[in-house]
């Protein structure tokens, strides 16, 4: 028997020469009798986002919208068609390039049929939507490459001289860019996003990845993966939490597509996932009366399936019905109830056989520790009547939750029960814990950062003896009253209760508002961690051992545990306000290998400091302004430094949910740790910007020699941090500063000094240090340079975004050489003709 996946490129070839052939003889425009795009595209083509130059547009009842560049129509009418194109929902400010479902009108009536919703099957960009006039280019050499309104790259195949010859969106809803010869060069079905489709499979080290929301394409936060020994489902969390597993011996997985023709005549379909490996043949099997996963069975009138991980952690068999796609079937609830999945209740929530509930303690109204987000809604789950507080970790206590157990219990360590619940209450990253019998005197010990959903079990049922305890917060207790004697009781006794009553709400009012007043993050989902003023001094031994002073305070080596830390100390605390809340706010949840993690904060009347993981090979400064070349970082160190300082701003920029501008991208705010990996740090200039939003006005800040020319109009957006990064460049490049008033006059300036080089074919004239790097890695050298150049543009839209940089550095695309390189607004340009035109950057 053939491999499905060579029967799938045998058919491509077949179906991709037939179509190129019938193109040669007719026109393009007269290939089809039907008023469609076709489903195949030469190279090389040109759409452009908007209705005018996409005339196969649709407008739906709930406002979203297509533009439809290649359709493959269903021979069956009553069938959805596959289409890619742009869509966007309402109010469809923004787009994603797509594969998605269509339904038409009868087949007198062959427009598309807008009472059924598209249905997105694959998405290139949802990490970031484009506008309208944005622009997908099949280039002529083979390259499929999306751009937003303002020409800046959002998406590519990175096909470029691969001999592709045209693009085929299949019946499959698979598009193929394919050679002459008929051979899939790259495939949709290999870049799964959130759904399988019959015939793609879900390959090891491959993801799926659900939406945020129903109406909101981002990523959200469960993925399903292959790895190698089984099938397994996460949720997003640090580490990730596992929530599904189911093992075998495997290398992916696949969705099939059978048609058995029985001796009357009869059509028996038959869908199935089958493993690439091992000894299991069907995972999931449809036949034309049920459905069979092991045990399951449910109706299953329709061949025409998809399967999708969707928002709330399930993954989900899809029908069409002849109308549009319904929900027919939970591919893990074999193994999974309602109440398995982390998100079914919200946090603290507890789920009982499908129902949400918060947890309780039946001691009176005065010890209801939580309480419902919306009563309407159990599922959005439970909040702490009083936030917990590290500053207060003596008044927290355990609240025990009788037969209560937890999606994903994670890591253990073997004690007794007092000990596991002492070591939670000690620990103020601790919110629950979890403790499972073994013997009469000891056990395994969970403790848990963050809680999600909870839910019922029953012991007897399950087969094992689980304690858990949530931790809840109460306020200090009010000053203990003297004793009275008999006689002062009664006659005061109503005045002294009333003044009491008076005074423990005083007191409580006080707490409450000195709890307040000094945390300005209270309230705020995903802040680091508190620590009191106390805590930290003892860390830092009284702040004996300073690493170095930040534009705002100075800087001490600390240890939390056997962790080392590095406290900044803000003294001038009017002034560094703005900038202790724009640290903590800007990177207190977010996370990235080449962002310095702030680990917690302190907050009080007179105090305000930040914590940060320890780095030990300190600022980049150091390293690269030395007088001694013996003590100079390699040029593979320093290219490394270069593509992680790229990676770094380009998670910023592009990936998270509001644009990061950093603002003072400088060599003394990137710190290298023991193996000289590099990661910004300084978030206190930064600014959020809104996704909607092209630019934030703003007042000067950053640092002189690095600021963006379109300071001076005080009109900021994320391309000032890509100016400051080429100046940041050129210093690791050359070992010397932008500004060095060392230097002779007509060299102190390196920009400048650059210019004067290139112009005469000397560039690397620049470097203080002439060493062995220049023979051994010259043109490297080089070509960082002319990648430096593109980003120290004085116009800021011709400056690359930093995905580009990045994907440059690292070989995959080219440095731009549409235009001259202008960095200062005089005569004086960068021409391609000059000794360093651009050209591609080796890769390392």
């Amino acid at each position: 028997m053939s491999h499905p996946r060579t029967h799938r490129a045998a058919m491509h070839w077949a179906e991709s020469l037939l179509l190129l052939l019938f193109l040669l003889l007719i026109p393009f425009s007269h290939a089809w009798s039907f008023d469609y795009p076709s489903p195949i595209a030469n190279l090389p083509s040109l759409w452009t986002n908007n209705n005018a130059t996409i005339p196969y547009s649709a407008t739906y009842p709930d406002g979203s919208k297509i533009r439809a560049i290649l359709v493959r129509p269903n021979p069956a009418w009553y069938s959805p068609f596959f289409a890619c194109g742009f869509i966007c929902t309402t109010p469809c400010n923004a787009f994603l390039f797509a594969i998605f479902s269509l339904s038409i009108g009868d087949p007198s009536n062959p427009a598309f049929n807008t009472s059924s919703t598209p249905r997105i099957m694959w998405t290139a960009n949802r990490s970031r939507l484009v506008k309208d006039n944005a622009s997908l280019q099949f280039t002529k050499d083979g390259n499929l490459i999306l751009r937003d309104f303002d020409g800046s790259l959002v998406w590519s195949t990175n096909t470029s001289d691969s001999h592709v010859v045209g693009m085929n969106l299949d019946e499959t809803g698979n598009m193929v860019l394919f050679d002459i010869m008929g051979k899939t060069v790259w495939e949709s079905f290999e870049h799964p996003t959130d759904t399988l489709l019959i015939g793609q499979s879900l390959r090891q080290g491959k993801r799926l990845t659900s939406d945020s929301l129903a109406t909101n394409w981002t990523k959200g936060q469960f993925y399903l993966t292959v790895l190698g020994k089984g099938l397994y489902a996460f949720i997003e969390s640090d580490p990730p939490q596992l929530y599904y597993q189911r093992r075998f011996n495997i290398t992916g997985a696949i969705v099939h597509q059978k048609i058995n023709i029985s001796s009357d005549g009869a059509k028996n379909n038959t869908t199935y996932i089958s493993f690439l490996k091992g000894s299991l043949s069907a995972f999931v099997s449809f036949n034309n009366t049920d459905i069979k996963l092991f045990d399951i069975s449910l109706p299953w009138p329709s061949s025409a399936q998809f399967m999708s991980l969707e928002n709330d952690g399930h993954l989900r068999v899809h029908r069409w019905d002849g109308i549009m796609w319904k929900p027919q079937a939970d591919v893990l609830h074999v193994d999974l109830d309602d109440c398995a999945y982390p998100t079914v209740c919200g946090e603290y929530g507890i789920c009982s056989e499908g129902q949400c509930s918060c947890p309780t303690q039946n001691f009176g109204d005065e010890d209801q520790f939580f309480h419902q987000l919306d009563n309407r809604q159990p599922d959005m789950g439970c909040s702490l009547a009083i936030p917990l507080s590290c500053d207060l970790i003596q008044y927290q206590q355990l609240l025990p939750l009788p037969n209560v157990t937890y999606f994903n219990l994670g890591k253990n360590w073997i004690t007794d029960e007092y000990s596991c619940k002492d070591a939670c209450l000690k620990a103020c990253s601790c919110k629950a814990v979890f403790f499972e019998y073994h013997s009469v005197s000891n056990g395994s010990c969970y403790l848990m950062p963050k809680v999600l959903s909870l839910m019922n079990y029953k012991p007897e049922v399950d087969g094992y003896n689980l304690s858990a305890y949530i931790k809840v917060q109460r306020l200090p207790p009010p000053p203990r009253r003297k004793k009275l004697n008999p006689t002062a009781y009664h006659v005061g006794a109503p005045i002294i209760v009333a003044v009491i009553c008076i005074i423990i709400l005083i007191i409580r009012k006080i707490v409450k508002k000195k709890m307040e007043d000094e945390d300005p993050f209270k309230g705020l989902a995903g802040m680091p961690t508190r620590f009191s003023y106390k805590q930290l001094r003892e860390a830092t031994d009284n702040f004996s051992k300073k690493l170095g002073q930040g534009g705002f305070g100075p800087v001490y080596e600390g240890k939390l545990g056997n962790v080392k830390i590095a406290v900044k100390c803000l003294r001038d605390f009017g002034h560094g306000e703005e900038e202790f809340m724009a640290e903590v706010i800007t990177i207190g949840s977010i996370h990235h290998i080449n962002l310095v993690r702030l680990i917690g904060y302190c907050s009080d009347k007179f105090h305000r400091l930040l914590v940060y993981e320890h780095m030990s090979n300190g600022s980049l400064d150091k390293w690269i302004f030395r007088k001694n070349p013996s003590g100079s970082l390699s040029w593979a160190t320093r290219y490394r430094i270069i593509l992680d300082i790229a990676k770094g701003l380009a998670y910023l920029h592009e990936e998270c949910r509001q644009k990061i501008a950093h603002l003072d991208i400088k060599p003394g705010n990137i710190l290298l740790d023991d193996k000289f990996n590099a990661k910004i740090s300084d978030f206190g200039l930064a600014k959020l910007i809104d996704r909607d939003e092209s630019h934030v006005m703003t007042k000067i800040r950053g640092t002189r020699g690095y600021l963006a020319p379109e300071w001076l109009s005080s009109t900021i957006t994320e391309k000032a941090d890509i100016y400051s990064f080429g100046v940041v460049v050129l210093e690791i490049v050359s070992g010397r500063k932008n500004l060095d008033n060392n230097q002779p006059e007509a060299s102190s300036n390196l920009i400048n000094l650059l210019q004067e080089k290139i112009k005469v074919g000397q560039v690397l004239d620049i470097l203080d240090n002439q060493s062995e790097d220049i023979q051994l890695h010259g043109e490297e050298m080089i070509e960082v340079i002319k990648l430096a150049v593109w980003c120290l543009q004085r116009e800021c839209s011709k400056r690359p975004a930093m995905s580009q940089v990045v994907k440059v550095l690292e070989g995959a695309i080219d440095t731009e050489t549409s235009a001259g390189y202008d960095t200062t607004g005089k005569d004086d340009i960068f021409d391609a003709s000059s000794p360093l035109s651009p050209s591609p950057v080796s890769a390392r």
